[in-house]
């Protein structure tokens, strides 16, 4: 039972829609957007911020939300995993590169690389493979070894940069 002396509201902006709940003072960012807000594609992984697993833009920064309190947060504009992509619509360039390049084995990791990839690329579309290895230091893959990921992110800028001639041109 939650009193109101460990009880605190917070209102935050999670994917563009805003959400005010009363939580715990001591809830964790990850806990509010998976159990409170249902938004499960971030995961919690170590519980420790070493894994990236739990990586989500809070106010356009990258945060392990599991280092974080919800309260924190308070007014925050937040995105995740799921904000990659319009709802109900098609994946975005970037999740459609991973699937293509097959950048995802047990997937555990993919929501943290993807949102620190589209960080990345909200930064540069020329980026080498050393700058995006230094980029993905931060996210713990077990399975794939890492190479399909950084083809995956070449992939989703090269795209992109098309996508931009295109739009110019017209």
């Amino acid at each position: 039972m939650r009193t109101p002396a460990t009880s605190q509201t917070v209102k935050v902006c999670v994917n563009g829609t805003w959400y005010e709940r009363l939580i715990d003072a001591r809830t964790l960012l990850v806990r509010l957007i998976r159990e409170d807000l249902n938004l499960t594609g971030t995961h919690i992984g170590c519980d420790t911020g070493n894994c990236g697993a739990c990586t989500v833009l809070c106010d356009g920064q990258l945060i392990k939300s599991c280092m974080m309190l919800a309260v924190q947060a308070n007014g925050a504009d937040i995105r995740t995993v799921e904000g990659l992509a319009e709802e109900s619509g098609p994946l975005s360039q970037l999740q459609q590169s991973f699937k293509e390049k097959h950048a995802v084995q047990c997937g555990y990791c993919t929501p943290g690389v993807l949102m620190n990839s589209y960080d990345m690329l909200q930064e540069s579309l020329d980026l080498t493979d050393a700058e995006i290895r230094r980029g993905l230091k931060g996210n713990v893959c077990r399975c794939t070894g890492y190479m399909n990921i950084i083809s995956a992110i070449q992939d989703a800028a090269r795209k992109t940069k098309e996508e931009q001639t295109l739009v110019e041109k017209i």
